[in-house]
């Protein structure tokens, strides 16, 4: 069969899965490279692969501002939502109560879709919080939805498809402030390569990391537990992670998700510099070359410095998608979880944006290994496409 050559690759999908960073492919085969036992047994393997756990926990604990105990290691991003959610209302109904979980209306599906299944046990009830057109939660409101049941509010740092960053600290002092037993969960994984967790999550209770949002490799995640929060194991077995995340733990994917944030945290300077002023250099290309293009987040609000989400009127989404990755370009409709969903998003719908117009929604996400030369492909490829589309070519 004869070989059918592919278009040289531009990667602007950072926002779904960052590539594998060439140290953390190394740390991780170095790992590889001796006898790794289970890091429950006595012998000499597997104390090698319970030190190399250990390690990977004291290290993520310090880049987070916590205690290596609060760190529980999970597959990622998603099962770390979900042992926030069901772990934390479980432990409140096993306590007696009734309780409540709040959620902003934006939410990753994995925090939307646990709430909503959390709600099916009679005795809990979840409620969503709206936002402003800028996709910020509405403090207001929040304020007049918790209340003494309130066991749990969920509020992510940076929205996955549209990249604007909540005012987490605002969140969490306004939720105490109405009840000193609710507990705060933020899902930061797609902030944690651009922003100091130790510092934009310090208000916390629970906090949600996937190691492949940050260079890191598919398949492991954690969740840091405040030690004041009871939460019950979502994956019951043999009580490993102090009873709250049983099964063997993956040491060759925590130690690629450490050494991933340890390098996230070592450029990030840099790379909040540099991405931003690439996106924003994406931003300007693509407005002044193709005409009704709308701005999903409007001026002034603040957004991760890699993410950038426009509209383009006129255009049907999954038809922009194929024929730019026909191209070679590679960027998504919103959520990496549901971007192939022909409905339009509820994130957008959340904003008050019109569903003729969030029909044509695209996402670039640019990280630390995006060029200026990815951005010169991308505004010679998008302005053409966009334009072949509109005219039924």
């Amino acid at each position: 069969m004869d070989h059918v050559s592919e278009p040289p690759w531009t990667y602007l999908d950072h926002g779904a899965s960052t590539p594998l960073r060439p140290e953390v492919a190394s740390a991780m085969a170095n790992v590889l490279s001796q006898p790794l036992g289970n890091p429950t047994g006595s012998h000499r393997p597997a104390q090698r692969a319970r030190r190399l756990l250990e390690e990977s926990r004291d290290e993520i604990a310090g880049l987070l501002g916590r205690s290596p105990g609060d760190i529980v290691f999970t597959s990622g991003g998603t099962e770390s939502a979900n042992l926030a959610v069901f772990g934390t209302l479980g432990a409140a109904v096993r306590a007696g109560r009734a309780p409540s979980v709040l959620s902003s209306a934006v939410e990753h599906p994995a925090v939307r879709e646990s709430c909503r299944v959390a709600a099916q046990t009679p005795s809990v009830t979840w409620r969503e919080v709206p936002v402003d057109a800028g996709g910020v939660v509405a403090l207001d409101a929040l304020a007049e939805q918790v209340d003494d049941a309130t066991a749990l509010v969920a509020v992510m740092l940076a929205n996955n498809e549209t990249g604007v960053v909540q005012p987490l600290a605002r969140v969490a002092a306004l939720v105490k402030e109405r009840c000193g037993t609710a507990n705060v969960f933020t899902d930061a994984v797609q902030a944690a390569p651009f922003m100091s967790l130790a510092d934009a999550a310090a208000g916390a209770d629970l906090i949600a990391l996937s190691a492949h949002k940050v260079g890191g490799p598919v398949g492991v995640g954690a969740l840091a537990v405040h030690p004041s929060t009871e939460i019950d194991a979502h994956h019951p077995g043999g009580g490993q992670e102090r009873g709250r995340r049983s099964g063997t733990q993956d040491v060759v994917g925590a130690v690629g998700l450490a050494t991933a944030l340890r390098l996230a945290a070592a450029d990030r300077d840099d790379d909040v510099r540099r991405v931003a002023a690439l996106r924003d250099r994406l931003a300007e290309g693509l407005f002044g070359a193709i005409a009704g293009t709308h701005r999903t987040v409007p001026v002034g609000v603040a957004t991760l410095p890699g993410h950038l989400h426009l509209c383009f009127g006129g255009v049907d989404r999954e038809e922009l998608l194929v024929a730019l990755g026909e191209r070679g370009l590679c960027v998504s409709g919103g959520s990496s979880c549901a971007s192939g969903a022909l409905e339009p998003s509820y994130v957008l719908a959340a904003m008050g944006v019109a569903e003729p117009l969030a029909r044509g929604a695209i996402r670039f996400t640019l990280g630390h290994g995006t060029a200026a030369a990815d951005v010169d492909r991308a505004l010679a490829v998008v302005p053409v496409v966009v334009g072949a589309l509109r005219h039924g070519s």
